[in-house]
């Protein structure tokens, strides 16, 4: 019974700690006033230090003057990276326009 109490307690810890590590938001003009929501992955190396293949979220906007960035860890993200042990790093960029 103790040991089962103990490995539930070890995956709710596990799952805190991986829920998500950083979320950085940023508003350009007014923020989102269509909720269109665009989403794409930046790829980085050994812990972020190299960055492979980021996206552009003016790009993403597609010349809306109006939208909210959001770029984060999210789960999956978190996961991928505890896989690998830190060689590959994904992170996801969001604009809301």
């Amino acid at each position: 019974m103790k040991k089962s109490i103990f490995n539930l307690a070890i995956v709710l810890a596990l799952s805190v700690v991986m829920s998500s590590c950083y979320t950085l938001t940023y508003t350009v003009g007014d923020g989102a006033q269509t909720g269109v929501t665009v989403k794409e992955k930046n790829h980085y190396l050994i812990y972020g230090l190299f960055p492979v293949g980021t996206s552009s979220p003016t790009e993403m906007a597609g010349g809306a003057t109006d939208y909210t960035v959001t770029i984060q860890h999210t789960f999956l993200d978190g996961l991928i990276s505890a896989i690998t042990f830190g060689i590959y790093n994904p992170t996801t960029t969001e604009v809301q326009k």
